[in-house]
């Protein structure tokens, strides 16, 4: 898979030399443009041709990825699918991440056994400070 990143991002800052969130994609022009006149080594421009075939695209490591956001949403899930989970609570989110791995499904954007541990201890301190 190509990565299209913008003409000389490199070179300068406001075209994300040093922050990739700035190195957004835009068209080649110019009369000396090396990327537009296609130069050996030099970033590719967006093309036919570049697409990927339609039963790979979308999958991340050859599953399709669901939206999670409760748990009645992991009964929709198979072994064909990979979680993602969606922005919601701490508390809803160990839930679902406890679930999961009882099941064994994958959760790609969530390191599930370093999340419960921090929510643990999260809960401990809590608690203690309750008791006081």
């Amino acid at each position: 898979m190509v990565k299209f990143i913008r003409t000389k991002h490199y070179a300068y800052a406001c075209l994300g030399k040093r922050q990739k969130s700035k190195r957004k994609y835009r068209r080649a022009t110019g009369r000396h443009n090396k990327t537009r006149q296609k130069w050996k080594s030099h970033t590719p421009m967006v093309e036919v041709g570049y697409k990927q075939a339609e039963s790979v695209r979308g999958l991340i490591d050859d599953k399709m990825p669901v939206l999670v956001s409760n748990i009645a949403d992991l009964a929709k899930i198979g072994k064909n699918n990979i979680i993602i989970l969606a922005k919601i609570g701490n508390r809803n989110k160990l839930e679902i991440v406890k679930a999961a791995e009882a099941k064994k499904l994958p959760i790609l954007n969530l390191n599930t056994a370093k999340f419960i541990k921090k929510m643990e201890n999260k809960l401990k301190k809590f608690k203690q400070g309750e008791k006081k």
